[in-house]
């Protein structure tokens, strides 16, 4: 999808409401691509929502509450499997918790949160919250730029990264409803983004050192914090 056909289909909402074209006079410069043109100016999260009939939510306002029992019923009620995000951090600033999200829908939600949230049940079936955090990113990439002598890290690196971390969620972890990896398996997702990295920067002619070409000698490269 082109970059401007796939920015059209994102829509911003800050503290004084939706996002768009009529308000370009009061906004920051990073809010004005994504203000769209839109025949009404809307203040009110659950409106923006009722009437933009959003796919997926994602909070980063560290407001408590901002994904309230209305606005989760809502997504439920316009998706099949609503995707709901609330990435803010710590944990008492998250814009909805995990078990009101699991709750709200009544199953159906695709979750993943900043802060992490302990595994639950609902009606007979085991929820476990992914962490949609960068922290499963940065270490990996660095490791990559390190022992691949990076020249620059690039967009299609970070995309790379991004692709490395999906494919380690497993059949068990989509079972119970996890959409990223657990973080005590760090290492293991770190040593395979590196070696996806340092592979990407050779195809954009970016590395400087070339032996590292698998998982093993990544590993053997990481630090072990063992005494």
């Amino acid at each position: 999808m082109p970059k401007d056909e796939a920015k059209k289909r994102c829509w911003l909402v800050d503290s004084k409401g939706l996002v768009v074209h009529s308000r370009l006079h009061e906004l920051q410069h990073h809010k004005i691509p994504y203000a769209h043109e839109y025949p009404e100016e809307i203040k009110e999260f659950i409106e923006v929502v009722r009437k933009l009939k959003p796919t997926a939510i994602i909070g980063v306002s560290a407001q408590a509450g901002a994904f309230s029992q209305q606005v989760i019923e809502l997504m439920a009620e316009l998706n099949e499997r609503p995707i709901i995000f609330p990435l803010s951090n710590p944990t008492s600033k998250a814009e909805c918790t995990a078990e009101e999200a699991v709750k709200f829908t009544k199953g159906k939600v695709l979750f993943a949160s900043g802060s992490p949230f302990p595994a639950m049940e609902y009606e007979g079936k085991r929820f476990v919250p992914g962490q949609g955090n960068n922290a499963y990113i940065f270490p990996g990439v660095g490791l990559g730029a390190v022992l691949g002598g990076l020249k620059h890290v690039t967009d299609g690196m970070l995309r790379i990264a991004a692709q490395a971390v999906a494919d380690t969620v497993t059949p068990e972890d989509v079972a119970v409803e996890c959409l990223y990896p657990p973080l005590t398996k760090i290492r293991s997702v770190s040593a395979k983004i590196a070696l996806m990295v340092i592979e990407e920067a050779k195809k954009e002619n970016l590395a400087t050192r070339l032996e590292i070409q698998s998982e093993d000698q990544v590993r053997k490269e990481m630090y072990d914090p063992a005494y």
